[in-house]
């Protein structure tokens, strides 16, 4: 859901997904004079109409608090037009009240206003159900609930908090399959997380038809410690100790130099194609209780025949020559713009990198903004999009440092988040982080999705399996789901991709800065004293001026 208010120079747009808020604030250039910040309060109506001001973590500097404090915005406000509130909850309703805040550091005044009333997009919709997972474990929000324990040793609670609805919501579909007039296909790569292997043990024991294909591709390859490379040994151990028949399963094993990569499920009634689960989310305890990964539900007739139709031809363990030649048909590479308001899937292996190239495509020839998620690096096809010097916001989230990080930071518009904890750092404000443990490889950004002009009427979605890599597209077994002018899915892959770009920028950011050094300037991370801030929102060649203009869905951009 996404709402734009005005009320005198104040100008609002709240964006809400199912679990994050986004706010876009903008003030009329000629009633910037004086503004110190922003104070928001928020209204809970299914909370007996609580009320109370969101809190931050920066501070003016001579606040003598102690580290991890949270301070309240309306006593230490928000210096940024660009915002979110991550601590709401799913189905609730709020009213947002913004304030301008002017005076002086321990005596601000509440000035100009706007309240906007807004509903949490819902989990359960008819096309659609999209459960991002927490995938921040390395958190101040972690540390404060749980201290710096290990989600091993809290135990239950931490498990909750770390999955965000993302195991329940697995759990949840497979329990659909009540008899024996149900089914469920399967294609995995990762698959050994126990608590979802006994739910479908248990479907198979309310006599549901379970079939899985699984990676079982034993190429040779050992890591440094000795460990096979790949998931076979590991999906075949827990096979076995969730007690599943083999006949259950199905190897693939063809091209062992390839990765049999799906993370998908179809659930069939009475042998037709209901629904869908796909997303990122391999069945693992990491998967999904560590890294950042989504899990989309769709509940579609057209859509799960694509699916199942495509496991079909996985079915039988095909050379991947073979399933190019039915995947570079079904369906092909759309010529040009994804059709308005349709939704569909590309699988792979395919025998060319058409379907790579249409999406950097759609990306360089996005109208305002395009955001991109990469776990492994930026493909030579989207660095030629982010090398292009446009007047476009280019969002990209990354896992680890790209070997071209200063010709892809090189254009100001290009604003880029690397995966990171908090390290040491000059001002002793914020507490120690860690992570779970549980992902060796990637540990932090899992999801592989892109969004082109997400706040637009005609938003694009592309979400899936596939790294956005010439292997997952030639050699590997992926699929992508592309989704066109559906505002409510946009509206929750963006809050989702702003709250973990604006978590990790922050500490990428703050690690860059290093302990304390004579070097630094020793303001630098806590708020201005006066209205010197606001000055690059409105410089018109800088990237956070057309933030400002874009988020709060100024037509002026």
């Amino acid at each position: 859901m996404r709402i734009i208010k005005a009320q005198g120079p104040l100008t609002v747009q709240v964006i809400s997904g199912t679990y994050a808020v986004l706010f876009g604030m903008n003030i009329a250039e000629t009633h910037k004079d004086g503004v110190l910040g922003f104070g928001i309060q928020r209204t809970d109506h299914d909370m007996d109409d609580r009320k109370f001001w969101l809190a931050g973590f920066k501070t003016f500097k001579q606040s003598g608090l102690p580290p991890g404090d949270l301070v309240l915005t309306n006593e230490h406000p928000i210096q940024a037009f660009l915002w979110g509130d991550y601590t709401t909850r799913k189905n609730h309703r709020y009213t947002y009240r913004f304030v301008i805040m002017r005076g002086q550091p321990g005596n601000l005044q509440e000035s100009e206003e706007v309240s906007i009333p807004i509903s949490m997009e819902k989990e359960k919709g008819a096309g659609h159900e999209v459960y991002f997972n927490r995938g921040v474990a390395g958190s101040q929000a972690y540390v404060r609930k749980f201290g710096n324990k290990s989600p091993d040793e809290v135990g239950q609670p931490a498990f909750d908090w770390l999955s965000r609805g993302l195991f329940e919501a697995m759990r949840d579909f497979l329990r659909q399959a009540i008899d024996d007039t149900w089914a469920i296909h399967a294609a995995v790569y990762e698959f050994h997380y126990i608590p979802i292997l006994k739910e479908l043990k248990s479907a198979i024991n309310r006599g549901a038809k379970v079939m899985i294909i699984f990676d079982d591709k034993n190429n040779g390859k050992y890591d440094k410690h000795g460990n096979p490379i790949g998931p076979w040994k590991a999906n075949r151990k827990a096979m076995r100790e969730a007690g599943i028949n083999t006949s259950h399963f199905t190897p693939r094993k063809k091209n062992p130099s390839f990765i049999s990569h799906n993370k998908f499920i179809v659930l069939l009634k009475n042998d037709v194609p209901k629904q869908v689960w796909t997303g990122s989310t391999n069945i693992t305890q990491g998967g999904i209780l560590g890294h950042s990964n989504v899990g989309h539900l769709v509940r579609d007739d057209e859509i799960a025949s694509s699916y199942e139709t495509y496991w079909q031809h996985l079915l039988n363990d095909p050379q991947a020559a073979s399933l190019r030649n039915w995947t570079d048909a079904n369906p092909p590479v759309p010529a040009g713009s994804f059709p308005e308001d349709t939704m569909g899937a590309l699988f792979s292996p395919r025998g060319d990198l058409m379907a790579l190239e249409w999406y950097a495509k759609r990306m360089n020839e996005a109208g305002v903004a395009s955001f991109l998620t990469a776990a492994f690096g930026v493909n030579d096809l989207f660095e030629n999009v982010f090398f292009a010097k446009k007047k476009r916001l280019r969002y990209l989230m990354l896992e680890t440092a790209d070997d071209k990080m200063e010709q892809l930071g090189a254009w100001k518009y290009n604003r880029i988040a690397i995966g990171n904890v908090l390290k040491e750092n000059m001002f002793e404000r914020w507490l120690e982080e860690r992570l779970t443990g549980y992902n060796v490889h990637v540990k932090y950004i899992h999801t592989k999705y892109m969004l082109i002009d997400p706040l637009g009427e005609e938003p694009l979605v592309i979400t899936g399996s596939a790294n956005f890599s010439d292997s997952s597209t030639t050699r590997n077994d992926e699929n992508m789901l592309i989704i066109s002018g559906d505002k409510n899915v946009a509206d929750i892959y963006l809050t989702e991709f702003m709250r973990l770009f604006m978590h990790f920028y922050f500490r990428m950011i703050a690690n860059r800065i290093g302990p304390a050094s004579p070097i630094i300037d020793p303001n630098a991370g806590y708020l201005k004293e006066d209205d010197s801030w606001i000055s690059p929102y409105y410089d018109t060649e800088h990237p956070k001026c057309k933030e400002r203009l874009y988020f709060s869905g100024n037509s002026a951009f």
